[in-house]
């Protein structure tokens, strides 16, 4: 019978009511998941709960908190066949992309989950995201982190938030999921990433200074030139498209010459939800690439910033960081691209 390990961080499925709302509580998830009648079924891997001492609303989340949940995966490795973080679903596609590049060399799964109605109330989605969610985790086929909700296994550097309130609130734009659940849980197992020879590394995450800039029609780059200081050392660009800006190079030069001065590393990420950067393609992308950003090509912008904490946090150079940023790590970026 498969072992799993549930980390308890908060978030909207184990809250509770009380007279100033819905709030986590501590003891409030032991309770909840003793009157969840389907984990004592045939079928059902046993587990074992951690409850966070310090429960977090996912809007609060830091790097310390990436920390700490990867150090608890790390720490329970050996004993079990796979975990389960129970997330707010505010960030959790943060956390999700975070954990993917912490845990080097994972060979079991890691699935995040949460609800968006709490596990104590009529019509939660919160027991089906928690039981699916379970079985997920006790697969031997998955060997990454993932993020599990409304039916849909998706990779969790892939993911994004796309609705505040629907029961389907995620969405992996670029790939489809690893797996669906209907009748039967349903995989794509040419999407699946490969399992490792090697054992499990942990890195844990520094707080690093990255800015994130959406690019709008009639932008004025000055306005944000006061952030473009020696403390600032990442910088991803939501660009138009495939990486377009406006206002062409007079208009984008300063800014990005600003950025240089100090060594910073400059990202491009998309706008739209689907398809990828391509610097260059077209005379409104030439200005970045001339100027040394790099392309974020199909990742979301909660993989670019949590990519480029976490090599930051490895003490790289910057030049090797700008060339890893283009390079496929944890399944980050299309498979045609080089692999490590």
């Amino acid at each position: 019978m498969k072992k799993i390990l549930i980390l308890y961080t908060g978030g909207t499925i184990g809250m509770v009511r009380t007279k100033e709302g819905y709030q986590p509580q501590t003891g409030g998830i032991r309770r909840l998941l003793s009157e969840v009648p389907d984990l004592g079924m045939e079928g059902m891997p046993v587990y074992d709960l951690i409850e966070f001492d310090r429960l977090i609303d996912s809007s609060d989340v830091t790097v310390e908190d990436w920390n700490r949940i990867a150090r608890t995966v790390e720490a329970h490795y050996n004993a079990y066949d796979g975990f389960v973080v129970l997330h707010g679903t505010d960030t959790m596609a943060y956390t999700a992309s975070a954990l993917s590049f912490q845990l080097a060399h994972l060979n079991k799964p890691v699935i995040l989950t949460g609800s968006q109605i709490p596990l104590c109330e009529l019509r939660s989605d919160a027991n089906d995201n928690l039981i699916t969610s379970m079985l997920f985790a006790a697969s031997d086929r998955l060997h990454e982190v993932c993020l599990y909700f409304g039916g849909k296994l998706l990779r969790g550097n892939r993911a994004v938030k796309v609705s505040s309130d629907g029961l389907n609130a995620f969405s992996s734009p670029n790939i489809p999921p690893l797996a669906e659940a209907g009748i039967r849980l349903n995989y794509r197992e040419n999407e699946l990433l490969p399992a490792s020879d090697l054992p499990l590394t942990v890195t844990d995450l520094s707080p690093v200074p990255i800015a994130v800039l959406k690019i709008f029609p009639g932008i004025q780059y000055r306005v944000f030139e006061p952030i473009l200081t020696e403390g600032l050392s990442g910088l991803v660009l939501e660009a138009f498209g495939a990486g377009n800006i406006p206002g062409g190079e007079e208009a984008l030069l300063p800014f990005i010459r600003r950025a240089a001065e100090h060594d910073a590393v400059i990202v491009v990420c998309s706008q739209c939800l689907k398809g990828e950067v391509s610097l260059g393609t077209y005379a409104t992308s030439m200005g970045l690439k001339r100027a040394g950003a790099v392309s974020g090509y199909g990742m979301t912008t909660e993989a670019a910033v949590t990519k480029l904490t976490y090599l930051f946090s490895l003490g790289l150079p910057r030049d090797e960081i700008r060339r890893l940023m283009e390079v496929n790590l944890r399944g980050e970026m299309s498979s045609e691209r080089e692999f490590i």
